[in-house]
């Protein structure tokens, strides 16, 4: 894809998938009825700014904004992958536990590997790179 491509689409793209994963998180807490552990907390409260950033951004062309968005993604990746290595028995969960959901609870488990954690991560890496991407198309 083009430099002129990301430039063009990037904001919008990484504000879908932001908007994807906020919807799809309170789906399963509103809907499905998962009780969210404090990990899952942690990265809702890195998630879901970024829908309003991300459609400010979009809207306005405004690439500086990149600068705003990569910390919370790159720490909410960090998250999910401690919560993905928890889960999988890598890490036990020390002392009294995540509060009073489990963070290893395994909700759901699609294809012996797509947990919740697992789509969080995916759309805080989708994030970074689409904004890295964007970035480098504006420079």
């Amino acid at each position: 894809m083009s430099k002129k491509w990301f430039r063009d689409n990037g904001m919008h793209l990484s504000w879908l998938v932001a908007l994807v994963a906020t919807l799809g998180s309170l789906y399963f807490s509103e809907i499905m009825h998962f009780a969210p552990c404090k990990l899952c907390w942690y990265q809702r409260i890195l998630m879901y700014p970024l829908v309003i950033i991300l459609g400010i951004a979009a809207v306005r062309r405004d690439y500086k904004l990149t600068i705003y968005v990569l910390p919370l993604t790159i720490w909410g990746a960090c998250i999910s992958v401690y919560h993905i290595l928890l889960q999988m028995g890598v890490f036990k969960e020390s002392g009294t536990g995540c509060g009073p959901i489990a963070c290893d609870t395994d909700y759901i488990n699609w294809l012996g590997f797509i947990t919740i954690p697992m789509l969080a991560g995916t759309a805080f890496l989708l994030i970074t790179i689409l904004q890295f991407l964007t970035y480098r198309a504006t420079k």
